[in-house]
């Protein structure tokens, strides 16, 4: 287990390079599976999870050969005789897979994906979109899934329970080779699904309806290959204008589509941080109010959760962080993961003004003085904040596990030292 070493400091300064974002990569690393052709895809930020997926793909026949500069050639000759249990468990977006497999007609048996403990993860929505397009979907004895697609799939109209991102793209990859015309609705329309429709769309599929809650999928016979690029990661954006917000920094952030950061921009205002946006950048000031806005009638805000456009979860570890800095309080809602908040605890530990309410909200005061601790990521978007936490503190503090960290993070450390943060990585 590895372990980063950081002394808090702040006043950063300087400009970073936003990746390629890690939730179009997964969908579409596995919509390469629905073509013979040749896919190229660029931009990808080359962390574990796209390291995870790519091996799968090897596994399932499909010659990848990584460029050197962020993108790699997918050729697919799919043969299926299982996938490795340990690499499916490492990463949620291998269940991504069974959508373009299903699609050409391949059975599958595979375990339950892993990924994040952050709460539980419902696979409904995937059974009942896939059993719309005609797949046999079952949970084995020993709690394998099992998907028979019975012969070429069947266009349908689906209605999706929740507007899950993964089964939404699953019914999506599903549909683009079924029989027919399909429509989904209550669909998932953060970016990265967004950027996936796009990808399919230059594999020759025509789809409606791309950025809204209601998609139209016209099935094809076949896809062609394309090249595609991933968009950026707003997750990574969003957490290094918390960086900067809580530090005291004036940072530069480039690769971003501004028109995407509107829900951020929103979060971050009722803290009192706002940013300047350029055409593909933004610049977050060394000043700023960092006071949390109340509401109209004068009580304490609050800031939730919610499908796109709404509040992205993924962030809200990042709020709780940055609120702890800013003078005010304002109650923290998180609506879909029950186990998310529990790292609130090391934030405390740390000094943190922050009563949690239950598994779902806390109230965070500010502006608190955090000090040193030793304390472990529990996963991904909580390691980061834990990171924001220990460089706006006094004095030393060492983060355990950092692996989760850095399964959704492209070269952070190396991101970090640019811009003068005192960290280095430990080996054990």
């Amino acid at each position: 287990m590895s372990e980063y070493v950081i002394q808090g400091s702040g006043g950063f300064s300087g400009s970073v390079r936003i990746s390629g974002n890690k939730n179009a990569a997964l969908p579409c690393l596995a919509a390469s599976l629905l073509t013979d052709g040749t896919v190229t895809i660029s931009n990808l930020p080359m962390i574990q999870d796209v390291r995870v997926m790519m091996r799968l793909l090897e596994e399932l026949g499909s010659e990848v050969v990584p460029m050197g500069d962020g993108s790699c050639h997918i050729h697919s000759d799919i043969h299926f005789s299982g996938l490795t249990p340990s690499l499916v468990d490492s990463v949620r977006g291998s269940i991504l897979f069974a959508g373009p497999l299903l699609a050409r007609g391949v059975s599958l048996v595979i375990p339950p994906p892993g990924g994040d403990v952050i709460g539980l993860r419902r696979l409904d929505s995937h059974f009942t979109g896939l059993s719309a397009l005609g797949v046999e979907c079952t949970v084995r004895p020993d709690g394998n899934l099992e998907m028979k697609p019975h012969g070429r799939l069947k266009a349908a109209d689906i209605f999706l329970d929740e507007a899950s991102v993964t089964a939404t793209e699953n019914v999506i990859m599903a549909s683009s080779l079924a029989d027919g015309v399909s429509t989904i609705y209550n669909a998932a329309c953060e970016p990265h699904v967004q950027n996936l429709c796009h990808m399919l769309v230059a594999m020759g599929c025509p789809i409606e309806g791309i950025g809204s809650n209601h998609l139209t999928v016209h099935g094809q016979d076949s896809l062609s290959g394309c090249r595609h690029s991933l968009c950026f990661d707003y997750m990574e954006c969003g957490s290094f204008i918390g960086l900067a917000a809580c530090t005291h920094s004036s940072l530069t952030l480039t690769n971003v589509d501004v028109s995407q950061l509107r829900p951020i921009e929103n979060g971050f205002l009722k803290l009192g941080i706002r940013f300047e946006k350029g055409e593909d950048s933004i610049h977050v000031p060394r000043e700023q109010e960092r006071r949390i806005v109340r509401t109209y009638s004068g009580l304490t805000d609050k800031l939730d959760d919610g499908p796109w456009p709404g509040f992205p979860a993924d962030l809200l570890s990042i709020m709780c962080v940055t609120a702890s800095q800013m003078e005010g309080s304002i109650l923290i809602h998180e609506k879909m993961f029950e186990s998310r908040m529990f790292f609130i605890d090391y934030l405390i530990r740390m000094g943190a003004d922050i009563i949690l309410c239950d598994p779902h909200r806390a109230v965070v005061r500010g502006r608190s003085i955090l000090k040193g601790r030793h304390v472990i990521s529990p996963d991904v978007r909580a390691g980061m904040a834990l990171v924001v936490a220990a460089l706006s503190a006094e004095g030393e503090s060492v983060i355990s596990n950092i692996e989760q960290i850095e399964r959704g993070y492209d070269h952070l450390l190396d991101k970090l030292v640019a811009i003068g943060a005192s960290i280095r990585r430990n080996e054990h």
